[in-house]
């Protein structure tokens, strides 16, 4: 993909995610692997007005090229490119829900069987740390070492997949995930579905993605 399509994307993808309700204000932040290091947004842009200046070309050790400065959170997306080759895009939000159970430090437990949306049995909830330190990036990438999604305890959510769309729709999934789940535990104890009912969807899965790649299942 050439640069002025990948910045295109990144700022469709901002706005994407500031209609949807999954951020507000200046939180949140987004990047693309690019090249050997990622495109991501600025530190304190507003993605209601976000433009193509709003991102910072960096390599993976943070150092940026132009004016801007990257996200402070760059850390984190710098580890889960380093950690995940298969990662193409991050999407980091606060939406509301899934700051709420982050807040908990409650993770997602297999309560529906679109909770292997994420890869796994549950979508964990990482550790605390400061935002843009290194110990949050170690905490970020611990979680996703084999997830594409989690929760940052007291902060928000993360979501990475192979395109920015994928991104946006994983994160989007995680949110009616986790606004189903806190429902659910306003009225009682929800039923869990075992490890072997859990691996029998991921193994459908599979499939279901060969033939719909950036669709959610139904």
């Amino acid at each position: 993909m050439d640069a002025s399509s990948q910045y295109r994307q990144l700022v469709e993808t901002a706005r994407e995610i500031d209609r949807r309700g999954l951020n507000q204000g200046r939180s949140g932040n987004l990047s693309a692997r690019h090249g050997e290091g990622m495109l991501i947004s600025a530190s304190g842009c507003q993605f209601d007005a976000i433009s193509a200046d709003d991102f910072v070309v960096t390599d993976l050790s943070g150092n940026g090229h132009g004016a801007r400065q990257p996200s402070s959170e760059w850390a984190f997306h710098a580890a889960i490119y380093r950690q995940r080759p298969d990662a193409g895009a991050v999407v980091h939000v606060h939406s509301p829900w899934a700051t709420t159970l982050a807040c908990l430090r409650r993770p997602i437990p297999a309560f529906h069987y679109m909770v292997a949306v994420a890869g796994g049995h549950d979508i964990p909830c990482a550790p605390y740390a400061t935002f843009g330190t290194d110990t949050l990036a170690e905490h970020v990438a611990g979680a996703l070492r084999n997830r594409n999604a989690c929760l940052l305890a007291n902060h928000g959510q993360v979501a990475l997949a192979d395109t920015l769309s994928g991104a946006l729709e994983l994160a989007m999934e995680v949110e009616l995930l986790a606004r189903c789940y806190s429902q659910a535990l306003s009225i009682g104890e929800p039923t869990l579905l075992t490890d072997g009912e859990m691996e029998e969807v991921l193994e459908r899965f599979k499939g279901y993605w060969r033939n719909a790649r950036d669709q959610g299942p139904h």
